[in-house]
């Protein structure tokens, strides 16, 4: 307890630098200097597009990026070994768990999924979706994906 005191005294007294070791930097991704990726279509379907895209090196293991689906578009089912969080940022669309009811999401929604949950998420049949991504990695894997989602499963 006393050592612990100590370093959090120790932390909050010493210029950062003092702490930081050589590699310790900050780092900024300026917005648009990252090019476009396209959803590759084995795991997508319809028109859609991830930007801002990161993945952090060990020990940080999160990852994510911006992703834009066209009206109609969607992910094929997929896992997150360490699950996953959406924040829906504009439009409208859906989120499945598998051998579930589909959810409807909307612009300001934050969506959780949890580890190992089968899944799909995606724009509304009329509306485009715009959310953030963010998973972390587990042995150097963020997603499992599956099968695509048919025109069955999906509303319209």
């Amino acid at each position: 307890m006393i050592k612990t005191i100590i370093i959090a005294l120790t932390a909050l007294f010493l210029p950062a630098t003092a702490m930081a070791t050589q590699d310790s930097v900050v780092i900024v991704t300026s917005a648009g200097s990252q090019p476009t990726a396209i959803g590759a279509a084995d795991y997508f379907t319809g028109s859609v597009k991830v930007d801002s895209r990161f993945q952090r090196s060990s020990p940080a293991r999160i990852g994510g990026g911006v992703v834009s689906f066209d009206a109609g578009a969607r992910t094929a089912w997929h896992t997150h070994p360490l699950g996953q969080t959406l924040m829906v940022t504009s439009g409208t669309g859906w989120v499945q768990q598998w051998n579930s009811e589909i959810q409807s999401i909307k612009t300001g929604d934050v969506v959780w999924i949890p580890p190992g949950v089968k899944h799909w998420h995606g724009a509304s049949a009329s509306q485009p979706l715009v959310h953030i991504a963010i998973s972390e990695s587990l042995e150097g894997s963020s997603v499992t994906w599956m099968e695509k989602v048919t025109e069955n499963q999906y509303p319209r």
